[in-house]
């Protein structure tokens, strides 16, 4: 096949998009094309496909906990996850995600991997693709009154409970969720290595995320639309200066601090299951 009646800028048009087709007779036209433009394109587009095979491969070796409750029998398969436990402000919120069997979204990760944007544009296809999704928050109050651990852990299951769809099966990132009557499956660092968490963790994100900048409107000064209420320095010196509001986590220790009350352990052994030098989630 030749390509010499198609301009480069033609070429371009027609082959140069990220998720242009590229018939197998055209690249190997546009290999042999004396034109460096036309070679260059080629490369790209080789490039491309090395890329679109690793990311198709990744996202099948993600799916192989759901795939394999799949052969068992096992039809809708959710996968939960949590975000919000080390903040110093704020909710804990979790999602429960079920997929289609056929679900390949490019790009799905843990959600710490990813940014802002990619929250967003994920989030909402996750939502659009998904057999069924559901969010659970536990508000502060009842943070300080159960513990971080436990919220985190009520939160999950509200997520599972308000799914449409009822799951046969739950897939969890490293805890068994002991008040749900379902068969489970805890699986160490599951948000990167389960597509079921990774989508459960992006929905829990995003949608935190958008609840702490709602929030910074409510209650400024502090700085919640940027660090959405992790204890960074800037954080803890508004806490500092202007004193706890009401979303403020009273049971850990740099709010309690501001209070001038006793320092109480930062979650004490319930956080310890989580705490990291990074957020978490």
């Amino acid at each position: 096949m030749e390509l010499p009646s198609l301009s480069l800028a033609d070429l371009q048009a027609r082959y140069g998009a990220p998720d242009a087709a590229v018939p197998d007779e055209v690249l190997t036209a546009l290999r042999a094309d004396p034109r460096t433009g036309a070679r260059a394109l080629a490369q790209r587009i080789d490039t491309r496909r090395r890329k679109n095979r690793a990311e198709g491969q990744r996202l099948r070796h993600m799916l192989r906990f759901e795939t394999e409750l799949w052969e068992q029998g096992f039809v809708n398969v959710a996968g939960t996850d949590e975000v919000g436990v080390g903040p110093l402000a704020g909710p804990v919120v979790a999602a429960a995600v079920i997929l289609p069997r056929d679900f390949r979204l490019q790009g799905l990760n843990d959600s710490k991997q990813l940014d802002a944007k990619d929250h967003a544009r994920l989030c909402a296809m996750i939502k659009a693709q998904a057999v069924a999704w559901a969010v659970g928050q536990v508000e502060v109050d009842e943070i300080d009154r159960i513990n971080i651990y436990q919220a985190s852990m009520r939160a999950m299951r509200l997520a599972i409970e308000g799914l449409s769809v009822k799951p046969d099966h739950v897939l969890v990132d490293a805890r068994t969720l002991r008040d749900v009557a379902l068969p489970q499956s805890a699986i160490v660092k599951g948000d990167a290595r389960s597509l079921s968490i990774a989508a459960a963790s992006v929905v829990a994100k995003h949608t935190r995320d958008a609840l702490m900048i709602a929030l910074d409107a409510t209650y400024p000064g502090y700085g919640f639309a940027k660090h959405k209420g992790y204890g960074v320095p800037e954080h803890e010196a508004a806490l500092r200066a202007l004193g706890p509001c009401a979303i403020h986590r009273r049971s850990f220790a740099p709010v309690r601090a501001a209070m001038g009350g006793p320092h109480v352990a930062r979650g004490a052994a319930q956080l310890a299951l989580f705490d990291a030098p990074e957020e978490r989630a």
